[in-house]
This record gives structure tokens, C-alpha cells and sequence, in this order.
């Protein structure tokens, strides 16, 4: 077996030499850019997505969501949730909070809506994943103080609201014991943060766990979350839970936000299949590449026969040049994308640069009195500061598909090898 594959790759690097040259060089070139370009382009674009992406769900899982919520609990039940959820290895905390929605106003007339969490005051300290996607812009995530409240900076920015305002919730959700309006909820801002996900920035506050008793009234629910190790294997930990505490609803967090999740993993199916396409308009071009190959060595195909070459062997001679071509395009994109997506915030600043000279270039030659007007894209700063992530996976499935279209188009063009005999060249010649 050795030897049929040394005789097949010197066989098929004799071919390479004598087409450097001609028509057929310059097909194996193209399509080597093309499997390279393709994943390369690949790899980027999604490792860029996934930044983006996991930049919403982290925010999400850490600050809105939690890995896994109990319901119907009562306060009498947190010391025993607690031991249980100790004993699990893989549950990193867990976290009682109370929950409402509420019309909030400010000082200056303005108001805006907002969904208003009542936590524990330690919450900040006890909580590594919340502290980490939850920045404090300005002031503290304090809530020790009676009536105070910590808000998200687009939240601030529609209120009007700084450190040390005081907003209202002026109408607010709750039981029959609380009233639907009131102007004497009056909360003092000490603290505004910004996470990775937008609609928590713009409607999110946190108040403490005994705001919450007073104010939400003795019918709020109470809710305990729960933060896990892997978020993907949460399984286990409900099963666990719902074992222990059989008369409490048990939730994952693929039961709550399942349309935005969802959104986001077609989105991005979508995007793969789409550069996909790259790879078949490549494999296109090797297959018509290769075919033409097999018609141009009739003459050669026709002596090796003769010296006793099975059409088997000879067929995997192109299969093994499809084989290099598809492996000299996918190991240096591969390169290449991980390259870019490392870099790919600097990447993001040079374009931010590029563009802001760009129109000042053009302001300057046609309307130079507004050049002082002309300010860098902010959004670029947003996309610079978000770290791709890149995923194992994911990099050697696009890799091994770059490989694989230039192997399956190498292998159905020279099945025109098994059709053709000795004679029949011998004869046309």
C-alpha cells in the first residue's frame, strides 16, 4: 500500500512540474487563492460574530438572565437552596431577587421604562461573572443605603439622571397591598453601568433586596438564580434540583430568551452558508480545471495503463493533485484568519482612521468651512473593543471544508479516467 502512495504523489508532483507553466498551473493557482481566501474570509467573519454574539449572551446569562432560575421558593427556603446548591460542584452561586416593571420619572420631567430588580446588597462582591459584565461607569454598585439605586448609562441618558439624582417609580407592578402609582418611591442614583447588551444599558435598575419587600408588595415573586459552570450542560443541575425540591419550577435559560437566541444562531447559520458558497464556486473551478487535465494527459493515462497502472491508481494521481491544491489554499487561509482575528481590532481603529481622513481629504477639496465638524465613526470604537472569540471547532470544520470541496471536485472529474482504455487513445492519436 506504501508503495502505490509513493508511486501516486511522485507520479502526481511530476504532473504539478510540467503544468507550472500552462493553462492548468494557473487554474491550481486561482483555486488554491480561492479555497485560501474563502477560509480565511470564513474564519474572520465568524470569529468576529461570535465576539459579537457572546458579548450579548455573556451580558445576558451574568446580569439579566442567570444559568438557572427556581421559582415558587420562599425566603424560609433559601438556607436549604443554599446547602443543596453547595453541595453541587458545578453551581458557581446562587442568588435570590425579587422582580417588577415600572414607568420611572426624573427630576426633569423626563421618563422612560424600566424592569427594577431588587438584589442582594453584596451582590457586586459575591458574584465574579456579574461584576465582571456588569463596569461600573461612575460612582458604586452601593445599595447598602436605603432607597438607593443603581442604573445603566442609557437609562441615565434618558432620564437625564447623574450621580446623586433622585428618579421616581412612579408606576410599578406589584400585588394589591402596593399602589399602581406614587410619587413617594424616590430612589438616589450611586451608581451607572454599561454592559455588553444594549437593551439591559437602556432599561435596567437595580434597588436592594428590602426595597424590594417594601415596595413591590407581599405578593412579588421571588425568584432564586442560578449560575453554573457550563452554561451548555445545565441539564444535570435541573435534574438535580428538580429531585431535590420537587415542588419548586425549575427553568434553564434556553426557556426564557429562546426568540433573541434563536435569532442569533440563525443569523449566523445563515452567514456560514453563505461564504460557504464560496467553496463551491472554487470546487466548480477545480472540477472543470481537473477535467480538462484528464482530457490533456489521454497520452500519458493511456502509457501508464500500458505499463500496467490500474485506472484506480491512476485516478488517485488527480484525487492526490486536488488533494495539494485544496491543502495549499486551506493551511495558509487558516493562518490568515486567525491572524485577522486577532488583530481585528486594530484592524477596526486603522479602517476608523482610514475613513475619517478620507472624507476630510474630500471635505477640504469641496466644502472646507464644515472640516471642523468631521469627527472619527464612535461605532469602530465599539466594534475595537469587542474581542473576537474563535472557537476550536468551528476553525477546523471551515478548514477541513476548504480541504474536503477541493477533494470531492478532484474526485468526480477524474472518474473519466475509468472510462477510457488503451486502445481508444491509441487510436484517436
Amino acid at each position: 500500500m506504501s508503495r502505490i502512495l509513493n508511486w501516486v504523489f511522485f507520479v502526481s508532483r511530476r504532473f504539478s512540474k510540467v503544468d507550472r507553466k500552462g493553462s492548468s498551473a494557473v487554474t491550481g493557482t486561482l483555486a488554491s487563492l480561492g479555497i485560501c481566501f474563502g477560509v480565511m474570509t470564513l474564519i474572520t467573519v465568524i470569529s468576529v460574530m461570535n465576539g459579537f454574539q457572546r458579548s450579548f449572551i455573556d451580558a445576558i446569562l451574568e446580569v439579566s438572565s442567570y444559568h438557572v432560575r427556581i421559582l415558587n421558593a420562599k425566603n424560609s427556603d433559601f438556607s436549604e437552596i443554599q446547602r443543596v446548591c453547595a453541595e453541587d460542584s458545578s453551581i458557581l452561586t446562587v442568588s435570590p431577587f425579587y422582580e417588577a416593571q415600572s414607568l420611572v420619572t426624573g427630576r426633569s420631567g423626563k421618563e422612560t421604562s424600566a424592569i427594577v430588580r431588587s438584589v442582594p446588597v453584596d451582590l457586586y462582591n459575591t458574584d465574579a461573572g456579574f461584576a465582571k459584565e456588569l463596569r461600573i461607569l461612575g460612582g458604586n454598585f452601593d445599595l447598602s443605603s436605603p432607597d438607593t439605586v443603581v442604573i445603566g448609562s442609557e437609562f441615565a441618558r434618558k432620564l437625564g439622571a447623574r450621580l446623586g439624582s433622585e428618579i421616581n417609580l412612579y408606576a410599578l407592578s406589584g400585588g394589591n397591598d402596593v399602589d399602581l402609582f406614587s410619587s413617594d418611591r424616590v430612589f438616589t442614583v450611586t451608581g451607572i453601568f454599561h454592559t455588553g447588551y444594549a437593551e439591559i444599558n437602556a432599561s435596567y435598575a437595580f434597588v436592594s433586596l428590602e426595597s424590594g419587600k417594601k415596595y413591590f408588595g407581599k405578593d412579588a415573586q421571588l425568584v432564586y438564580g442560578i449560575k453554573v459552570q457550563d452554561s451548555d450542560r445545565t441539564g444535570r443541575t435541573i435534574s438535580r434540583l428538580k429531585e431535590k425540591f420537587p415542588e419548586f419550577e425549575v427553568q434553564s435559560w434556553n426557556d426564557y430568551n429562546r426568540s433573541f437566541f434563536g435569532a442569533l444562531r440563525v443569523e449566523k447559520n445563515m452567514l456560514m452558508l453563505l461564504v460557504f458558497l464560496i467553496f463551491v464556486v472554487v470546487g466548480i473551478n477545480i472540477f472543470n480545471g481537473m477535467r480538462r487535465m484528464v482530457y490533456e494527459r489521454r497520452e500519458e493515462i493511456s502509457v501508464l495503463c500500458a505499463f500496467g497502472g490500474r485506472p484506480s491508481h491512476i485516478q488517485a494521481i488527480f484525487i492526490m493533485q486536488g488533494f495539494l491544491t485544496g491543502l495549499a489554499g486551506a493551511l495558509p487561509g487558516l493562518v490568515l484568519g486567525l491572524l485577522l482575528s486577532v488583530k481585528m481590532g486594530s484592524i477596526f481603529m486603522a479602517i476608523s482612521k482610514i475613513t475619517y481622513y478620507l472624507n476630510l481629504f474630500f471635505t477640504m477639496l469641496f466644502s472646507p468651512q464644515n472640516a471642523d465638524y468631521l469627527r472619527e465613526n464612535s461605532m469602530f470604537m465599539v466594534y475595537a473593543n469587542i474581542p473576537p472569540r474563535i472557537f476550536v471547532s468551528e476553525v477546523l470544520v471551515i478548514t477541513i471544508f476548504g480541504i474536503f470541496s477541493s477533494l470531492l471536485a478532484s474526485l468526480t472529474a477524474s472518474r473519466g479516467v475509468l472510462k477510457l482504455t488503451v486502445a481508444e487513445v491509441m487510436r484517436d492519436e
